[in-house]
């Protein structure tokens, strides 16, 4: 049985649902016959469907990179008022929510803390709760399955539009179970409905659903991209090329010092002695056509996936990039802020959410040291996880 989303199962429900309502939404909100979810929503809501928010990227996706802002604009189509929440303002104004009743969120999450749509949905859920406007969340699949946890529990000293709320990098969590966290443990309080998936069970990948895969945002193409972003993610905080114009970004890395052939050796044998599987690593070299590095030559490698089960993104971006730091030595940077409207921290810091991981990689750390790291305040965020859980 193909799994149904929240979208999927909304028509039927539109009736209990009175007064005026707005649609939290951007490309990747389409249903199991890929039908726009806007369109879906319009033709259940009709004149009630008041006005349109998106997230990062814009409801179109089309926005690359961070800290490039959408705008806000009537709908060409659907004449409809759709208001940029990656603007001026990442939550909504007063202004923005008048005469409404009810705020449908419907976004695709890629199951890392990095990603921001939970952010913008959180932020929704708190102005909601300021008004006692109900907050419901069509859920969707994790991408990258809802057993597997890793990473560092964010340390609310490094919070920022990343990483809002105490959550390890990969969290194992469908959008919806989040809004629930968010209201049971975050200190968020707004009536919050969540209208569960059908036929899902977490030891799913997304390619297993049956479901047609949209791009959320503009470097997250397909579902490859999902399995490796928890580890590559943190190249963003180097002056590497983390792929971004490239077809794959996230896969790629690469920078134009960097002679793949000649270190592959060297970057491998950071594996030897840890118990990290189901990946290999192939040099290469691209070109980004934007971004870091844009028209020039980057050598680099691919990450390949070849056992998703047993592959674990977290722990094996971290040790790439320990090597990494090691191989390029006087080539490699940190970047500088700013970075996703942090002006003072350390975009590497705020993309680990600790300061510690990065003095892990300049000490070059071990193993044990990395599970230590990791382990800190993941006994309180898995007991607050399992208390929110929707599906076996």
């Amino acid at each position: 049985m193909n799994v149904r989303t929240g979208l999927d199962r909304l028509a039927g429900r539109e009736t209990r649902i009175k007064g005026r309502v707005a649609y939290l939404c951007h490309n990747a909100s389409i249903d199991s016959r890929c039908r726009e979810g806007l369109a879906v929503v319009q033709e259940l809501f009709g004149p009630r469907l008041a006005a349109v928010f998106s997230p990062q990227h814009g409801l179109f996706s089309d926005a690359q990179d961070n800290m490039i802002e959408s705008d806000h604009f009537v709908h060409p189509h659907f004449k409809i008022p759709v208001f940029s929440l990656y603007s001026e303002t990442r939550a909504p104004t007063d202004e923005m929510l008048d005469g409404i009743e009810h705020v449908i969120v419907d976004l695709q999450d890629a199951g890392c803390r990095a990603y921001t749509f939970m952010y913008t949905m959180t932020l929704m859920m708190e102005a909601c709760g300021r008004r006692d406007i109900e907050v419901i969340v069509l859920d969707r699949p994790n991408p990258i399955g809802g057993i597997e946890v890793e990473g560092a529990v964010l340390d609310m000293d490094f919070a920022s539009f990343i990483g809002r709320h105490p959550m390890p990098m990969r969290h194992g969590m469908t959008i919806g179970e989040i809004a629930r966290m968010a209201n049971e443990h975050w200190g968020i309080s707004c009536p919050l409905k969540v209208v569960e998936m059908e036929g899902w069970q977490r030891a799913m990948y997304f390619g297993e659903t049956g479901l047609p895969w949209a791009f959320p945002s503009p470097n997250m193409p397909h579902l490859d991209t999902a399995l490796v972003f928890p580890g590559t993610v943190v190249l963003e905080g180097t002056n590497l090329s983390e792929g971004r114009g490239s077809t794959r970004p996230f896969e790629l890395f690469g920078h134009p010092a960097l002679r793949p052939h000649a270190c592959f050796s060297q970057i491998t044998d950071v594996f030897k002695d840890v118990p990290l599987e189901g990946f290999a690593l192939r040099p290469l070299y691209f070109q980004p056509t934007f971004d870091k590095h844009a028209g020039h030559t980057c050598g680099g490698f691919q990450l390949h996936v070849t056992d998703r089960q047993r592959f674990k993104p977290w722990h094996t971006g971290q040790f790439l990039l320990r090597a990494l730091y090691e191989v390029m030595r006087s080539d490699f940077e940190w970047r500088q802020p700013p970075f996703e409207y942090e002006e003072t921290i350390l975009p590497i810091d705020i993309l680990n959410g600790t300061d510690r991981l990065r003095r892990w990689v300049t000490q070059s750390g071990d193993w044990p040291s990395l599970i230590a790291i990791e382990a800190e305040g993941m006994n309180d965020f898995m007991a607050q996880r399992e208390s929110v859980l929707l599906y076996a």
